[in-house]
């Protein structure tokens, strides 16, 4: 008699069926962290995927061959402090402001830059606040960056590209040290810079 009622108890623990009761406080363990993730997402970092061809082959290397994108880490950490030259940043389009574009710094405030196609002069000399971003891509057509908008102010800047996190094979951090640049830049000083009087 005993072990019935416990195998009933056990059945009926084991065919548990939330109630109206028992899910009508669900919204409010979930309400609280809603702020929290918000503020993870736009102040500590979030995960993007790269599109497109633009940063092909230093990202995406496999995007001939099966369209396959890479996932990175993007860390919103003082996004701005101590960038270099050939650090990948994540910005937002001059030209479509709700878009985040992903693109590698190619020359700093005072520096001199040989543009490509389709910029329509062949020298520019970086404003301060500003950086010269552009795609890795050597095909001027399959990346919209600085030679379409020119140099992109340093508050448009929204995050780093630091980690792989897909695929597998490549997961780790990004060496964007490694990178040597084809266009031509002539290193300039600060003291030099183009600036608002």
């Amino acid at each position: 008699m005993l072990s019935t009622s416990i195998l009933s108890q056990l059945n009926r623990r084991l065919r548990w069926r939330p109630t109206w009761r028992e899910l009508r406080f669900w919204p409010l363990r979930i309400l609280p962290w809603i702020p929290a993730v918000i503020f993870f997402n736009d102040h500590v970092g979030d995960i993007a995927w790269i599109n497109g061809p633009s940063m092909y082959p230093f990202l995406n290397p496999s995007f001939n061959e099966d369209l396959s994108r890479d996932l990175c880490w993007n860390s919103k950490l003082n996004p701005t402090q101590n960038l270099k030259r050939g650090m990948i940043i994540s910005y937002q389009s001059p030209a479509h402001p709700d878009v985040q574009v992903v693109k590698r710094i190619i020359a700093m405030e005072g520096d001199i830059v040989y543009t490509r196609t389709p910029c329509p002069v062949p020298t520019v000399q970086v404003p301060a606040n500003h950086v010269w971003v552009e795609g890795d891509n050597r095909d001027s057509t399959k990346t919209l960056d600085s030679n379409t908008y020119g140099p992109i102010p340093l508050n448009l800047i929204t995050g780093r590209a630091t980690h792989f996190l897909w695929p597998w094979r490549r997961i780790g951090p990004i060496r964007w040290e490694e990178f040597e640049g084809r266009t031509r830049v002539i290193n300039g000083r600060k003291d030099d810079v183009p600036g608002w009087d």
